[in-house]
């Protein structure tokens, strides 16, 4: 009876301790020809196995960019690259054009394992088009 008890409370501890926590925010920002999103949606895990601590996080997040001006002013545009960086990760796209672009919103998208954003995160983006270069940041507006 009392090695039940013992197990009953040692489950219920266990239990008692594991935690999520989810993560929904999202980023903006703009420069004289850009204006950017980001949103990042994670889950973070915590728990404990056989009296040890675990802890799992997993994520996806979306990049939005978008060319302030018509999509005839970017008719010329050959190459475009662009990144942002958020803690310690780092996302970079570069595209190359034969033909003129048929949109101004460029999007890119990753799941990862990786390290958290957080909600006071300051995101960093640079663009970088057929020899012009601007670089802004993102600032979260879910605060």
């Amino acid at each position: 009876m009392k090695k039940t008890m013992t197990l009953l409370f040692t489950i219920m501890l266990l239990t008692a301790c594991s935690d999520t926590k989810h993560n929904d925010y999202k980023f903006s920002g703009e420069s004289e020809h850009w204006e950017a999103e980001y949103a990042y949606k994670g889950t973070e895990k915590w728990g404990g196995k056989k009296g040890k601590e675990t802890y799992s996080n997993e994520d996806i997040s979306e990049f939005r960019l978008k060319y302030k001006g018509s999509l005839e002013e970017l008719s010329s545009l050959q190459k475009l690259h662009y990144s942002y960086e958020a803690n310690s990760r780092r996302e970079d796209s570069n595209q190359e054009f034969t033909e003129p672009p048929s949109t101004v919103t460029f999007l890119s998208s990753s799941r990862s394992n990786g390290a958290m954003v957080r909600e006071d995160t300051v995101i960093k983006v640079t663009v970088i088009w057929d020899g012009f270069k601007e670089s802004f940041e993102l600032h979260n507006n879910s605060k």
